[in-house]
C-alpha cells in the first residue's frame, strides 16, 4: 500500500510505516522545551498529524492499536481518529493510566469530552492523585467549557467546588489546568462569568501560593476587557436569536 496517499484503508502497521518514514528526528529538542515527552516520538509535529488523522479517517479499533504503540505520534493520532461514540469509560481509564505528557492528556481529554464521558470521568479523574489523570480531569471542564454548547451552564459551575478543592495542588501540569478550566467556564457565558470569577477573586486571596496564583491569573484574563466585550457581543447573539 502506497505510504504517499494516506487513505481509510489503512491499519495501524501502515499509520505507522507513515510515521517512520517522515520521522522528523531535529524536532525532538524543541517538542522538549515545551515539556513534551519525546522517549518514544518520531518528532512529527501536530500540523503533520491532523491533516494525516483527517485523511484516514476515523475507526476505533485502528485507534486501539494504535494507542498500543506506545509511540507518541501514534497515540495523538489514536486521540483524533478514534471513534467517539465507541469510546468507553473503561477505555479512557486504561489511556488515562498510562498518560506521561500533559501533550497526550489534552488530545486525550478532548476526544473524552466528544465521547460524552464528562459525567464518568471528570470527578474520578479530578480526585485521582496521579498527576496526569488529575490533569485529565481539569483539561475536560476547559474542553468541555467549550465544546459542550448544548449543555447547560449548571453543569459548568456543579465543576467549580472541584477547581477550589484542588487549587493547592501545586504540580505544575496540574495547577496549570485548573487555571485553564477556571478561565473557559468564566469565559463560556456571561451568567458563568460572575460565579468563575467570585471564586478566582477568592482563590488570589487565598494563603496558598498555588491557589494564589490560580486566582490572580484566571482574575486577570476574566476582567480583561477582551473577555469582557466578547461575552457581552455572546449575548447580544444569543438575544438576536
Amino acid at each position: 500500500m502506497s505510504l504517499s496517499k494516506p487513505s481509510p484503508e489503512w491499519d495501524a502497521a501502515t499509520v505507522v510505516a507513515w510515521l517512520e518514514a517522515n520521522r522528523s528526528p531535529e524536532n525532538l529538542d524543541g517538542m522538549g522545551r515545551f515539556g513534551i515527552v519525546t522517549d518514544t516520538a518520531f518528532g512529527i509535529p501536530n500540523a503533520q498529524l491532523r491533516p494525516l488523522a483527517r485523511k484516514i479517517k476515523r475507526r476505533h479499533d485502528r485507534a486501539l492499536s494504535l494507542w498500543d504503540t506506545g509511540i507518541r505520534e501514534a497515540r495523538i493520532l489514536a486521540c483524533f481518529s478514534d471513534e467517539p461514540d465507541k469510546v468507553t469509560v473503561e477505555q479512557a481509564a486504561d489511556w488515562a493510566a498510562e498518560f506521561n505528557s500533559w501533550e497526550i492528556v489534552d488530545h486525550a481529554a478532548s476526544l473524552f469530552i466528544e465521547a460524552g464521558l464528562h459525567d464518568a470521568l471528570i470527578g474520578r479523574f479530578a480526585a485521582d492523585e496521579r498527576e496526569f489523570v488529575r490533569r485529565t480531569g481539569f483539561a475536560m471542564m476547559a474542553w468541555g467549557a467549550v465544546h459542550l454548547k448544548r449543555k447547560p451552564d449548571s453543569l459548568m459551575v456543579s465543576w467549580l467546588p472541584l477547581i477550589k478543592d484542588h487549587a493547592t495542588d501545586e504540580r505544575n501540569f496540574v495547577k496549570k489546568a485548573v487555571n485553564w478550566a477556571l478561565r473557559q467556564i468564566g469565559k463560556r457565558s456571561l451568567e458563568l462569568h460572575d460565579p468563575a470569577l467570585q471564586l478566582a477573586r477568592e482563590l488570589a486571596a487565598d494563603t496558598n501560593k498555588t491557589a494564589r496564583w490560580i486566582g490572580k491569573d484566571a482574575v486577570r484574563e476574566l476582567t480583561s476587557q477582551k473577555t469582557l466585550d466578547r461575552l457581552s457581543s455572546k449575548k447580544r447573539v444569543a438575544m438576536d436569536k
